[in-house]
């Protein structure tokens, strides 16, 4: 799925009539002397702007309002719940999932707007798609009067209830509306961009029909889902929740995910017919779809932490970018080392680590700092496709980066157990190793080429950005407040209040129309994520039920009896096969159901095991064939996606040696003495640099194949972080400077061999 920025107001040839409706009320504070600055004071301008799907509608007038109001209550309701008024979780998950669900409908058509396609549906009378639609919307609104009788006079699917009681004026209904409405959806998608399809308003309201009717039976539902005693109904509520899930999934974040959902919905009916540990009983359409929607499957852990960690530092993140602190980010990262050899380069190594720690998408973030740095790139001499890897291989690292680790950090510590504040010290000694394996990359790429960075007279002056130092107030607020014992969630308030406070002492002051614009675009940028969790949780509840995890597992340390190396490669490549397509959260959350509990039987730690697996997890996003990040930032440089993948790929290397050391060094997790762990860090780092000019073919000069080879061995030799294998990797790299140097020739060291 493609996305835009949020349209600029000026008047451009061919631009949007849309443009002309700003949504972003921070542009009312900038003064003229902002607004005609040149580049230096602005060279990040539009980095924090909205970003607009290629799917995305952008209402106007009267229903912009009604919108920007319902995001800005759901947004609220999850801040309020969170801190004020907490909630039983079945009814706070069946609203973060229902609500969720109705204003993605709303706010993402079925298909693409086109430019030149701006009104109504080509060759169709609006009365003809009327009638078309009728029966569809009529049956939605038969179900959903049906629910809201139920709350006021009773009469529904109680444990009294026959077993096919409403189900011909709640259950049938509710499923075949949705499915006419989807289906015309796909076919007569709506053309106005400005206009809500009426298909997908009552789509909307099928979501919360389906939300109501859980609420309501919840009680029952806690002990007769995945029952022989489950209603009818409920399993018809149920089904239509699991289509409607699939269908925003596809709207949000492509077919991927919902391909990989569906094989598992199918493979728990079909399981007595396939071989070997695949093979188990197979189960009624009753019993799988209620127990899928239980805090088993969708309202289990992932919802659980889409509706708190994840939700509360998206909001983090909408209140950086209303006040433009985000902006100030990108622009002291270019104060800081623009300037330098591959400047631009260097700015999206840290301006999009940081931005992308939390983002929690990475191609979302490809595309909100890489329209900035990837043109910037191209300038100072970076190929398209090594401008977009650099871009995609930094944002990606952003969500392995602490504190936030893009919600990773939240999702790890409730799968495990293990404490918030020991999974961030753990993460720090390798998301210092990726980023400086890309630093090192994007350097030694420069070298070779002879690469300037940008002309200071064209950079932020660093002097008046240091001024501005207090703008990192909020990320430090959050680390204090979170290394201080606070739990995550006031930790993440505090951050956020800090956010609007600081913006105080800029000319972008957040008053109340501000945190309202970042309540609306904090429900925007969430709603993906909304989707995918729970999508992954279908996935999550189809591996509880069936148990394939453990039968995966029982695989996993028979081939461990053989080799755990080979185990360890065959759980990566699990890893990166079911994130690719995936964004992080829903990656990490299904490989840790299918490979962790093998992992952790072999003898591997729990802290260590998942880190191995969410390592893998984030890196499919840079792995081809399904590079979702590199093909994001291919799209803005204009180059090939596959040779895009494989750069990035490149770029990443490091993410792919790592994990694999945190087996036989457990220091690198912060795991041991002082002594040991320092020692692992600089031996590591140093190896780093060796895999990057590896990597590069560039070594104090240009790398003959043979001796990038010998520094690939010196590499992972001080990778491994032993004093033997430290000892040959220091051997192996000064044979190799001493051969660049001339110091020594290669027939000299080669006679020397016989």
């Amino acid at each position: 799925m493609t996305a835009l920025r949020a349209p600029d107001t000026g008047e451009e040839a061919g631009a949007d009539p849309l443009s002309k409706t700003s949504l972003d009320p921070r542009e009312d504070a900038m003064t003229a002397t902002e607004q005609d600055a040149p580049g230096p004071e602005l060279i990040a301008d539009g980095v924090d702007k909205e970003i607009y799907a290629s799917n995305q509608r952008i209402p106007v007038g009267m229903t912009h309002l009604i919108v920007a109001g319902l995001c800005v209550a759901y947004t609220a309701f999850h801040v309020g719940v969170m801190n004020l008024y907490p909630l039983e979780p079945w009814v706070y998950r069946l609203i973060h999932v229902g609500g969720g669900l109705a204003l993605a409908f709303i706010l993402f058509s079925s298909g693409i707007f086109n430019a030149d396609q701006t009104d109504g549906r080509p060759g169709m009378a609006r009365g003809s798609y009327l009638t078309l639609m009728a029966p569809g919307a009529a049956l939605v609104s038969l179900a959903f009067l049906k629910v809201v009788s139920i709350y006021l006079v009773g009469g529904g699917a109680d444990a009294a209830a026959a077993k096919d009681a409403i189900l011909w004026s709640f259950g049938y209904p509710l499923v075949a509306g949705t499915v006419w409405l989807m289906v015309m959806g796909w076919f007569l998608p709506g053309r106005d961009r400005a206009r809500i399809d009426l298909a997908d308003a009552f789509l909307a309201v099928a979501a919360v029909t389906v939300a109501l009717y859980i609420i309501y039976h919840a009680p029952f539902l806690r002990l007769r889902a995945g029952t022989g005693l489950a209603k009818d109904a409920d399993m018809f509520a149920s089904l239509a929740g699991v289509i409607l899930i699939l269908e925003v999934t596809r709207r949000l974040a492509g077919l991927a995910l919902v391909i990989i959902a569906s094989v598992f919905v199918l493979y728990s009916f079909v399981g007595p017919w396939l071989p070997g540990i695949l093979e188990h009983r197979g189960y009624s359409m009753s019993r799988f779809f209620t127990y899928i929607y239980t805090d088993q499957g969708i309202l289990g852990p992932t919802t659980a932490i889409s509706s708190t960690y994840i939700i509360l530092f998206v909001v983090f993140a909408a209140f950086l970018q209303a006040s433009r602190v985000g902006e100030y980010f990108v622009n002291f990262a270019f104060a800081a080392a623009g300037g330098a050899r591959g400047g631009p380069a260097k700015v999206a190594v840290f301006g999009s680590g940081l931005m992308g720690m939390i983002n929690g998408t990475s191609a979302g973030n490809v595309v909100a700092t890489g329209s900035l740095t990837i043109p910037l790139m191209k300038r100072v001499g970076y190929k398209p496709q090594t401008a977009a890897a650099v871009e995609a291989a930094a944002s990606s690292g952003g969500q392995i980066l602490p504190p936030i680790m893009g919600a990773g950090a939240f999702i790890m510590s409730e799968i495990t157990g293990i404490a918030y504040s020991e999974i961030v010290i753990a993460a720090i000694i390798p998301a210092v190793l990726y980023f400086m394996s890309v630093y090192f990359n994007v350097d030694l790429y420069a070298q070779k080429f002879g690469m300037k960075g940008l002309p200071r007279s064209e950079l932020p002056q660093f002097r008046k950005l240091a001024k501005q130092v207090y703008l990192f107030l909020p990320i430090i607020i959050l680390i204090s407040a979170l290394f201080m014992g606070y739990s995550v969630i006031r930790a993440g308030t505090l951050a956020m209040a800090s956010a609007a406070v600081v913006s105080w002492l800029t000319p972008y002051k957040m008053g109340p129309k501000e945190v309202l614009y970042a309540f609306e675009i904090a429900t925007k940028m969430t709603l993906q994520l909304v989707a995918v969790c729970a999508a992954a949780g279908v996935i999550v509840g189809v591996i509880a039920l069936t148990g394939i995890g453990t039968r995966f597992s029982s695989l996993l340390l028979g081939l461990a009896d053989q080799n755990q190396g080979v185990a360890l490669f065959f759980a990566m490549v699990v890893s990166i096969v079911l994130g690719m397509g995936m964004p992080t959260t829903a990656a990490y959350a299904v490989a840790a159901s299918v490979i962790a509990p093998g992992l952790i039987q072999m003898g591997i730690q729990p802290l260590t095991a998942h880190f191995f697996i969410f390592y893998f997890a984030v890196m499919s996003a840079i792995t081809p064939p399904v590079a979702l990040a590199a093909y994001a930032g291919a799209a803005i440089a204009q180059s090939d996606p596959m040779k895009t993948s494989v750069e990035s790929f490149k770029m990443g290397l490091a993410a792919f040696v790592v994990p694999f050391m945190f087996f036989t060094s457990p220091a690198l997790l912060m795991q041991g003495e002082i002594g040991e762990i320092l020692h692992v860090f600089i031996s590591a780092a140093f190896g780093i640099y060796l895999l990057s000019s590896t990597v590069q073919g560039w070594f104090f000069g240009p790398l003959s194949l043979p001796l990038r080879g010998v520094l690939m061995i010196a590499a992972l030799g001080m990778i491994a972080g032993g004093w033997l294998t430290d000892g040959i990797g220091l051997a192996a790299a000064v044979l190799v400077w001493a051969v660049q140097k001339r110091f020594v020739r290669p027939e000299t060291v080669a006679r020397g061999r016989d």
